[in-house]
């Protein structure tokens, strides 16, 4: 069975009922959830079970702010930062404020060890809490792999709030489950298991949040190969979480997708795939699987001779999202600030 049929099983099992932890196996996957277990205990919490906080308003700018939320797990609310200023919703907000010209105001709703079946409540208090949000990113499922959650049930939850946010008029951007196998403290082949629960768990979740009416960026790949060559500046002290600067690229590939979702970047929103980047058109599968060996593209649905669908089900466009810029053609770095370089 092909990535892309696998990926495809999963979502069909959230939408529909059935299936199950496929072709890893319950032995290896509890193996895996002891070996996360141990690794975790000898390595301890030593940020507690909070993040740093970073929620407030972003940008020198008039008007009324732009509503961004945070959902997720501990990604989502920077547990692993030294400051609130370098969660990625902090980060994202900066650099969002500085494309818009408006203020951002960015509040977080994501809790540490979260797992998608949370996504619900969430999402709950995102509307009804404060003003009504006008994008929401969601980082979630590395705790649904290490907690055995089965992948249907991850992605049906992952769907349904999407499904709900959009509904609501939300605009919604989903940073797919990053790659576990950079995570060296568990043993090989483990480790082999792990990076596919991930990378399969990030596909599937493509798939269901394209469907729901949200756009996906890949995380899988970014961790893997940057992280992992890097682990010294990407990782915090506890080996799990991302430090400041491992965050500020997570939301440097983040940022462009809110940005175009929210139609602050004028013809990237809806620009035809360039073959000679990477990019290109495919069925929602196929997309999704390209996706996760590739860090930072962007999934989202498109129609192809006016149809959505096609003989392999969805269509959909992969993109690379090309770096946002000010109003004076200044490229806005990962800090949010303008950069001269270009």
């Amino acid at each position: 069975m092909s990535r892309a049929d696998r990926a495809r099983r999963i979502a069909a099992a959230a939408a529909f009922g059935g299936g199950g932890i496929g072709a890893v196996g319950a032995a290896a996957y509890g193996l895996l959830l002891t070996e996360v277990q141990i690794a975790r205990k000898v390595i301890g919490q030593p940020f507690g079970s909070a993040g740093p906080g970073g929620e407030g308003r972003y940008g020198d700018f008039p008007g009324e702010p732009v509503q961004l939320v945070m959902l997720g797990d501990s990604t989502s609310v920077g547990l692993g930062a030294d400051h609130g200023h370098q969660t990625p919703g902090a980060v994202i907000s900066a650099g969002l404020a500085q494309i818009a010209r408006r203020p951002v105001e960015m509040r977080m709703f994501g809790r540490v060890g979260g797992q998608s079946w949370e996504l619900e409540e969430q999402t709950v208090r995102a509307l009804g809490e404060g003003a009504r949000p006008d994008v929401v990113v969601i980082m979630v499922g590395a705790n649904d792999v290490t907690h055995r959650v089965k992948p249907q049930v991850a992605v049906r939850a992952l769907e349904a709030s999407v499904r709900r946010l959009r509904d609501a008029g939300v605009q919604v951007v989903v940073g797919t489950c990053p790659d576990l196998g950079t995570i060296q403290e568990i043993p090989r082949p483990l480790r082999y298991i792990a990076q596919r629960l991930s990378r399969q768990l990030a596909a599937a979740q493509t798939i269901a949040t394209v469907e729901a009416g949200g756009a996906t960026v890949s995380l899988a790949d970014l961790l893997a190969g940057e992280f992992r060559n890097h682990r010294v500046d990407m990782f915090a002290s506890d080996r799990f979480h991302p430090s400041p600067t491992g965050y500020a690229r997570v939301a440097d590939v983040i940022l462009p997708s809110v940005a175009a979702a929210l139609g602050y970047l004028p013809g990237e929103r809806d620009r035809v795939p360039d073959y000679r980047r990477g990019e290109g058109i495919d069925d929602i599968a196929h997309a999704a699987v390209r996706a996760v060996d590739t860090a930072g593209t962007e999934v989202s649905g498109i129609e192809v001779s006016g149809a959505e669908r096609g003989p392999r089900g969805r269509w959909a466009a992969f993109r690379r999202r090309r770096a946002p810029r000010t109003g004076d053609g200044s490229v806005v770095a990962a800090t949010g600030e303008a950069s001269q370089n270009p």
